[in-house]
C-alpha cells in the first residue's frame, strides 16, 4: 500500500475534527446561548487536542516523510498538494504540547464572549487580561517554530499570507502612505461636497434582511448551499463546498448591510467554486487569507460599488424602500455609498481609507509582538493612530480597539492580508478588464461571466497555488501594489472631481 493510502485516513480525521471546531465556532457567534461559552469551551479543549494527534502524530510525521521520498507513486497534482499543507500543519503544531494547544482553545473558546461583553460595555479593561494571555501563548508558539534569528511576528504573518514579511509589508504600507494620504487630504480641501444623508433612517430589519438575500443570490451565492445569519461582527466560514455560512448585521444605515452581505457572499462564492476533489482536504480552502479577500473586496468594490451594478436592480432597491429611496436617483445613489468619509470603524470605512485602517492594527501588532508593549497601551496607541491617520479620535473602546473580533481569536498576522486583498483585488481587476466587457456586463446583469471567470482562474484551486502563482497565471505579473494606487486615485478622482 502507498504511504499516501496510509496517510489518508489521518487527514480525514483531521479534516473532520476541525469541521466540527468551525461548526462550533459558527455557533458561538450566531446562535449559542450566553451562558454556553464556559462548557462549550471544555468540550473545543478535547477536539482541539484530537485534532493536534490526527494532524502531528507520530505516525503521521513519519508518513509524510515517505510520501516525500515516494514522490513519483502520488498520483495527482492534488495529491502532492495534500501532502505539502499536511507538512506545513505539521510543522505548524508540533512542538507545541497538547495541554498548551488545548488550553490555548479554551481560552480563545472563551474569549469570544469576553470581547463581546467588553465591547458591550465599552469598556477595554475587561477584555485585557484574557487579550494578554492570547498574546502570550502566540507568541510561546511562534517562538517553538522560528528558525534562528527569525523575527515571531514574521512567523505570524506567513500563516496568513505566505512569503510577505514585515520587511515586504513594511514596503507596502509604505507605498500607501506616501499615495494616499496626501490624496485624502486633496479630496477633503479640493473634492465636491457627496450627500450621503438618505442612507441612514428608518430601514426596517425585515426589509433589510429580504435586500441581503436577493443581494447575495443576485451575486451568485447558492442558498442550497449555503446560509445567511446575523452576528455582531460580520464573517464567512464553510465546512466544505456545499456548506458555507455568512453572516451580517442589521442597522440604521442601510449600506451598512447591504454591502457587508455582497462582501461575504464575495467569500462564500469562492469557497463554492473549490474543485469537489479537494474540498474536505487541507487544499480544499482559499489560497490565502489576502486571495480570499481580494475575492470579497472585488465583489463589494469593483462590482457592488459601481453604478453599472446597480442599473438592472436599482428600481428593486428603491421599491423596497420608496420613503428613503424613491426621489433619490441612481448616480446620486452610488456617490453616496463611494462617499470618501474618514471614521473610526474598519468594517464601514470607505475604499481610499480602508487601509489606513489595516495599516493602523498591522503597526499595533508590531508593537505587541515585536517591541513587548503592555496591552494596557492599546487604546491610547489606537487612539492616537487614527488621529495620526485618519484625523479622528474614539471616543471610547467600543468604536475604538474593541471593534473586531479577531485579537480574541488569536489571528495575530490576520490584518495585513485585509489590505493585501484589496490590492490584489485591484491588480485582478484591471486585467480582467482587458479581456472583457466588464461594465457592460454588470449593466446587463451578467454576473455570471465575471463569476465564471474568477472560479476558473482561481476559485477551483484552493491551495493547489499560493497567492502570487495565482496572480501570475491570471495577469502575467507577480504582485503589483501600483494597481491599487491607480485603481483608488482613477476612480476617487473621478468621483470627486479632482486631479490625481
Amino acid at each position: 500500500m502507498r504511504a499516501y493510502d496510509r496517510l489518508k485516513p489521518y487527514m480525514e480525521k483531521a479534516m473532520a475534527i476541525k469541521t466540527a471546531l468551525t461548526l462550533f465556532e459558527w455557533d458561538n457567534e450566531t446562535l449559542a446561548p450566553q451562558e454556553a461559552g464556559e462548557l462549550t469551551a471544555s468540550v473545543i479543549g478535547l477536539l482541539s487536542g484530537e485534532y493536534l494527534e490526527a494532524a502531528a502524530g507520530e505516525e503521521v510525521e513519519q508518513l509524510l516523510a515517505r510520501c516525500e521520498a515516494e514522490d513519483a507513486a502520488l498520483s495527482s497534482e492534488a495529491e502532492r498538494a495534500i501532502v505539502r499543507e499536511m507538512k506545513e500543519e505539521l510543522e505548524r503544531v508540533r512542538d507545541i504540547p497538547k495541554e498548551e494547544y488545548q488550553e490555548f482553545a479554551r481560552l480563545t473558546a472563551r474569549s469570544a464572549s469576553i470581547w463581546a461583553k467588553a465591547r458591550e460595555e465599552q469598556n477595554f479593561a475587561v477584555f485585557a487580561p484574557a487579550l494578554a494571555s492570547i498574546i502570550r501563548y502566540q507568541k510561546k508558539f511562534a517562538g517553538y517554530r522560528a528558525q534562528k534569528g527569525e523575527a515571531l511576528y514574521d512567523v505570524m504573518l506567513e500563516d496568513y499570507e505566505k512569503g510577505f514579511t514585515m520587511e515586504s509589508l513594511d514596503r507596502f504600507f509604505g507605498l500607501i502612505k506616501t499615495h494616499l494620504v496626501p490624496f485624502l487630504q486633496k479630496i477633503k480641501t479640493e473634492g465636491r461636497r457627496i450627500d450621503d444623508s438618505f442612507l441612514t433612517g428608518d430601514y426596517p430589519e425585515y426589509k433589510q434582511e429580504k435586500l441581503a438575500r436577493f443581494l447575495a443570490e443576485y451575486v451568485g451565492f447558492d442558498f442550497k448551499r449555503g446560509v445567511l445569519a446575523v452576528s455582531a461582527h460580520p464573517f464567512t466560514t464553510n465546512l466544505h463546498n456545499k456548506d458555507v455560512r455568512i453572516t451580517t448585521h442589521y442597522t440604521k444605515r442601510v449600506d451598512s448591510s447591504l454591502f457587508s452581505v455582497i462582501h461575504e457572499a464575495g467569500h462564500g462564492i469562492y469557497e463554492m467554486g473549490i474543485r469537489n476533489d479537494l474540498t474536505l482536504t487541507p487544499v480544499g480552502q482559499g489560497a490565502s487569507m489576502g486571495m480570499h479577500e481580494s475575492q470579497s473586496r472585488f465583489f463589494e468594490n469593483m462590482i457592488g460599488r459601481s453604478e453599472f451594478f446597480w442599473m438592472p436592480i436599482y428600481e428593486k432597491l428603491r421599491g423596497l424602500f420608496p420613503d428613503e429611496l424613491g426621489e433619490i436617483p441612481l448616480e446620486a445613489f452610488t456617490d453616496a455609498v463611494n462617499k470618501v468619509q474618514p471614521g473610526l470603524i474598519r468594517t464601514e470605512a470607505d475604499e481610499l481609507t480602508y487601509s489606513l485602517h489595516v495599516l493602523i492594527r498591522y503597526e499595533i501588532e508590531k508593537l505587541l509582538i515585536e517591541e513587548d508593549m503592555d496591552v494596557r497601551e492599546i487604546p491610547r496607541v489606537w487612539a492616537d493612530k487614527y488621529e495620526e491617520y485618519l484625523g479622528v479620535r474614539p471616543s471610547h473602546s467600543g468604536e475604538g480597539e474593541l471593534q473586531d473580533i479577531h485579537w480574541s481569536q488569536g489571528s495575530f498576522g490576520y490584518f495585513p492580508s485585509y489590505a493585501l486583498g484589496s490590492a490584489f483585488a485591484a491588480q485582478i481587476y484591471y486585467h480582467m478588464r482587458e479581456n472583457m466587457d466588464f461594465d457592460g456586463l454588470l449593466a446587463r446583469g451578467e454576473l455570471g461571466v465575471i463569476r465564471e471567470y474568477l472560479r476558473e482562474n482561481i476559485h477551483q484551486y484552493g491551495r493547489l497555488k499560493t497567492s502570487r502563482q495565482i496572480l501570475k497565471d491570471t495577469t502575467g505579473e507577480d504582485f503589483n501594489p501600483l494597481y491599487y494606487i491607480r485603481y483608488l486615485k482613477e476612480k476617487y478622482g473621478k468621483i470627486y472631481r479632482v486631479k490625481n
